[in-house]
């Protein structure tokens, strides 16, 4: 379905694909074969006695009360399978891997159906020799190319954000590998010669080939495209701080640029238990949409959405069947969206006002016991307190006061509730860009690519073989540099950032401290500076003796 979409595309810009150089794709078929679990088969091998990582998580659930709530991991329980090997947390090698297990259990694993595997041992970040082999053996006798290796995804300590975001990245191989294979197949056959690149959650854009093999890295990268052109234009129009709201038919994505800067997430979760341990721009996300639907509950209260009208049948107004009304019939009904010349390029014919008015009429005006004009003008303020909640909770709860940023709307809907948004938050700029419907699309070209990598070394400092973080750095930049040349396009430059994990002995969350230097110049006492400056800017002290730890680098 979705190639089909972007073929017919290709088709109404240009006579024959081959007139194309470069398509960058932002794609959603990761996110939404997570959220609506149809994803592939797959099993787990695993080292003996942690077959349940994934299904124990991190001792949380779905409601903090009451004693509801399930989870179903994405691999069950007889598709997790176990093997002799042990790496201890320190990298020493307890007991070597028992190759022959694992070609029995991948053998078992493939006559129960599975399309894709993973392997998952547990301290790979500190030796991953054991899971090497053992991937080796699988891909000898595996029929595809859905092995994953946890080391190869995420070397980084904490088992269970490894072991998930390793097997929802085997998961999503088949799904995501094969529908870009496939696009790229139908754009070849139409004469494209030129690259296919696929936008990630960082805001990055990669190669088909690492988007096949590294499909985890397209979850929730929707939106991300949409962040970076906003990030750019409020740049250019002299703004480096800047909220965006994203308002499309279903959801309302909103994210927070300072400094010119969208901010990252380390980890994410696409929904309870399914933790995804990779940088991704920070979004979030609500159901208000110009799709969503309004009604009123129970209790005599005005609701808008989730719930949504999608584009098929749509909003009332569409006149495709729908007769629930929808914060579009309110635009339409108030005469904010001009019935007579709807947007869309013709896809849609006049909408019908009339049976915006109607639908608003009878599921909200009349249980209500209000003017339907009235009526129409509450859908949108609950509409828009929705809307300023989500704007509070990437901007306030942050600790960043709204007032000092510009807030720019795209999407479809965005730029209707501009005012309304700067009103309730206290916004003094508002920025449209010219084109809010295809903002996301923007981005994709504007897009840097980008390669991220993680490596655990879990040293104090005073211990750290300072030789073997330099070499460590070489070797990451070598691997992205590898992944970038692998997409076939030229660059203007390429720029390297490296950053260290680093937290006080005794501390359980991290500090990231930029690379001091270039990574010949680095010095143990380079390091230490370093992380007293970003110690000192982030809690305004630093405390004395007490000894420092270095837990990853990031590149």
């Amino acid at each position: 379905e979705e190639a089909r979409g972007f073929m017919n595309g290709v088709a109404r810009v240009a006579d024959s694909a081959g007139a194309i150089a470069t398509i960058v794709h932002g794609t959603t078929v990761g996110t939404n074969a997570l959220l609506e679990r149809k994803v592939a088969r797959t099993g787990i091998i695993t080292t003996r006695g942690f077959r349940d990582v994934l299904e124990m998580r991190r001792r949380d659930r779905p409601q903090t009360w009451g004693l509801r709530g399930s989870f179903l991991p994405v691999v069950p329980r007889d598709l997790r399978r176990e093997v002799d090997e042990r790496v201890l947390a320190d990298g020493t090698l307890h007991t070597e891997v028992d190759l022959q297990q694992v070609r029995e259990q991948a053998r078992s694993l493939l006559e129960a159906g599975c399309e894709a595997v993973c392997v998952f041992f547990i301290n790979t970040y500190a030796n991953p020799e054991n899971e090497r082999r053992a991937v080796e053996a699988v891909r000898e006798l595996w029929p595809n190319a859905h092995v994953t290796a946890a080391s190869e995804v995420l070397p980084e300590i904490r088992e269970f954000e490894r072991c998930s975001t390793a097997t929802l990245n085997a998961a999503l191989q088949p799904v995501v590998g094969s529908y870009l294979e496939r696009l790229e197949g139908d754009l070849r056959t139409q004469g494209f010669g030129g690259e296919l690149l696929v936008v990630q959650s960082n805001g990055g854009v990669m190669s088909r080939s690492t988007a096949g093999e590294l499909p985890v890295r397209t979850a929730l990268s929707g939106p991300a495209a949409g962040v970076i052109a906003c990030a750019e234009i409020a740049r250019a129009a002299g703004h480096p701080n800047v909220i965006t709201g994203d308002m499309g038919g279903t959801s309302f994505d909103v994210s927070l640029v300072a400094g010119g800067e969208a901010a990252l997430a380390a980890q994410t979760a696409i929904e309870f238990g399914m933790v995804i341990r990779s940088p991704m721009i920070q979004i979030e996300t609500i159901g208000a949409g110009g799709g969503s639907i309004a009604s009123v509950d129970a209790s005599g209260m005005l609701q808008v959405g989730p719930e949504s009208a999608g584009s098929v049948p749509g909003p009332a107004c569409y006149g495709r069947g729908n007769m629930r009304p929808t914060v579009t019939d309110a635009n339409v009904l108030l005469g904010r969206i001009a019935a007579d010349r709807p947007l869309g390029g013709g896809l849609l014919a006049a909408l019908d006002a009339g049976k915006a008015r109607e639908a608003i009429e009878t599921h909200v005006a009349k249980p209500l016991g209000i003017d339907v004009l009235e009526a129409a003008e509450a859908i949108l303020t609950v509409a828009n307190a929705r809307m300023a909640g989500a704007i509070r909770l990437v901007s306030i709860e942050r600790g960043h006061d709204p007032r000092r940023f510009a807030y720019m709307p795209f999407g479809g809907g965005g730029a209707l509730h501009v005012c309304a948004m700067m009103r309730e938050v206290g916004v003094g700029t508002g920025i449209v860009p010219r084109y809010p419907g295809v903002t996301s699309a923007l981005g994709c070209v504007i897009a840097d690519m980008r390669h991220d990598a993680v490596q655990t070394f879990n040293r104090p400092l005073d211990e750290l073989d300072v030789d073997a973080l330099r070499q460590r750095i070489r070797e990451l930049s070598q691997a992205c540099q590898q992944r970038l040349h692998s997409a076939g396009v030229r660059f203007d430059r390429v720029r390297q950032v490296g950053a260290l994990d680093m937290l006080y002995a005794g501390q359980t969350h991290t500090l990231p401290v930029p690379l001091p230097g270039g990574a010949e110049n680095l010095t143990r006492e380079s390091i230490r500076t370093a992380f007293e400056q970003a110690y000192a800017a982030a809690f305004r002290r630093v405390l004395g003796g007490i000894p420092i730890r270095v837990m990853n680098l990031r590149y």
